[in-house]
């Protein structure tokens, strides 16, 4: 078994279609439009690969605001394929997206998940990171 995470490419785009459908049940985004997004955006992607196969990602990004005088970071997405799970992939890829942030000068590091969510509570747990008591609200239009 051979196991390995790195930051995706847009060689990577047909992959996290399949993995993003997957992950968020709706309709598969085509490959020219994550190519445009990564193109565009500053976000991380990271992959999880295992023999050579795709099988997970998790995004982040980097943030300035007037508030605060450091740059912000947030771990947005996480999803690893049920036959990967319990592999090390989901910390491999924190602690990949950590490190490209703290290059960037990020200090602080935010992640949300929904609180039923055991399995990654515990994986960020793990990864030393703190619940706090922030309650989040959610419009949709």
């Amino acid at each position: 078994m051979i196991k390995s995470v790195r930051l995706a490419t847009i060689k990577d785009a047909e992959e996290l279609s399949r993995l993003n459908q997957a992950f968020n049940g709706s309709a598969r985004r085509i490959q020219s439009e994550i190519i445009q997004s990564m193109e565009r955006s500053n976000e991380l992607i990271a992959v999880a690969i295992l023999n050579e196969k795709i099988v997970g990602f998790a995004c982040a990004q980097s943030y300035e605001s007037f508030c605060y005088r450091e740059l912000q970071g947030e771990i947005t997405e996480m999803y690893i394929e049920k036959t990967a799970r319990r592999l090390g992939f989901a910390t491999s890829l924190i602690k990949l997206l950590e490190n490209n942030l703290l290059d960037r000068g990020v200090r602080e590091i935010k992640i949300l998940t929904n609180r039923t969510n055991s399995a990654a509570i515990k994986t960020y747990e793990k990864c030393n990171y703190v619940q706090d008591e922030v309650i989040l609200f959610e419009k949709e239009f």
